[in-house]
C-alpha cells in the first residue's frame, strides 16, 4: 500500500523554522499500530492522520509514543495541505477530533483555528517542577498542562529545565511562560513524558496561554513567541469559550510511503 506523506513547517513561512509536522491523508482508518509505527518512523514530535467524512474530515494526531486529544501544528499543517496542495475549494475546514469540533479558515497566508478555551486554575507547585528550574516561578497553574509563569523573558529564553524531573509528572506537558516587551507573551513547552523533549510551537498550549494572558493584560487580542530553537509566531484571541490562534505555513516535503 502506498500513502502520500507531507512534511509541513507550522507556524512559521520560512523552513526550518516553526514546527514540523508530517501529514497523511487515508481513504479509511487503518490499525492504531500501523499509524503510531508511522509516527513512529517520521519521528517528528506529530503526525496527523485524517479522512474524509462527509463535507469535513475525522482527524487524529500520534506521538512517536501514543495518540493525542489536541494539537495545533499538526492541524495547521493539515488544513495548509487541503488549501494549499490539494486546493480544497472553501475557506473554512472543519475538523471531527478526540476534543470536539475544530474550525480552520484561511485568510491569506494565514491559517485561523478556531480551537476550545482551556483556561487554567491556580495550583500548589510541583515539588518536581520547583527542583527541575534553578529560579522560582511566580505562579502555578494547571489544565491539560502545567502553566508555569516567570517573571521575565530573558527567564523562559535561558531556561535548562532537568527533564528527567519533569518526565515524572502527571500533565501532558509543562508550559512556562513570561510577559514579553516585544510580543504581549512568550513560551516554551516540555512533554518528556510524550517523547517530546522539547516542542517547537505548540499551539494547542495556546488554548491554555490566551484565556490566561487575556486575563493578566486585560486584553483579548494578543501577539505571542514560542522561544525554542526553531521558534515560532503566533496570533491568539479569545472568543468567549474559543481561542482563535493564526500562523502561517511551508511545505518541506512530499513523499510517498510503502506499507
Amino acid at each position: 500500500m502506498y500513502l502520500t506523506l507531507y512534511q509541513i513547517d507550522a507556524f512559521t513561512d520560512k523552513i526550518f523554522h516553526g514546527n514540523p509536522a508530517a501529514v497523511c491523508p487515508l481513504k479509511e482508518w487503518l490499525e492504531d499500530s500501523i499509524l503510531l509505527s508511522i509516527a513512529q518512523e517520521n519521528n517528528l514530535a506529530e503526525t496527523a492522520f485524517y479522512v474524509k467524512k462527509d463535507n469535513a474530515f475525522h482527524i487524529r494526531w500520534f506521538t512517536p509514543k501514543t495518540e493525542v486529544k489536541l494539537c495545533g501544528h499538526a492541524t495547521l499543517a493539515t488544513a495548509y495541505v487541503l488549501f494549499n496542495i490539494l486546493e480544497y475549494p472553501k475557506n473554512k475546514i472543519e475538523f471531527f477530533s478526540a476534543s470536539g469540533n475544530l474550525g480552520v479558515n484561511k485568510d491569506g497566508e494565514w491559517f485561523i483555528l478556531d480551537f476550545p478555551s482551556n483556561p487554567p486554575t491556580v495550583c500548589d507547585l510541583p515539588a518536581e517542577i520547583k527542583q527541575a528550574f534553578h529560579t522560582t516561578p511566580l505562579e502555578c497553574l494547571q489544565s491539560e498542562d502545567y502553566l508555569i509563569v516567570f517573571n521575565k523573558e530573558e527567564e523562559i529564553a535561558k531556561a535548562h529545565p532537568d527533564l528527567e524531573k519533569l518526565n515524572k509528572l502527571d500533565k501532558r506537558g509543562i508550559i512556562i511562560t513570561a510577559p514579553s516587551s516585544h510580543y504581549d507573551f512568550v513560551s516554551r513547552f516540555f512533554a518528556p513524558g510524550l517523547g517530546i523533549p522539547e516542542d517547537p510551537v505548540t499551539g494547542s498550549a495556546h488554548t491554555e496561554l490566551t484565556p490566561y494572558w487575556s486575563q493578566k493584560l486585560g486584553k483579548n487580542k494578543l501577539s505571542a513567541k514560542q522561544l525554542s530553537t526553531r521558534g515560532g509566531e503566533l496570533k491568539c484571541e479569545l472568543k468567549n469559550d474559543r481561542v482563535l490562534i493564526a500562523g502561517k505555513a511551508v511545505k518541506y516535503m512530499e513523499a510517498a510511503i510503502t506499507i
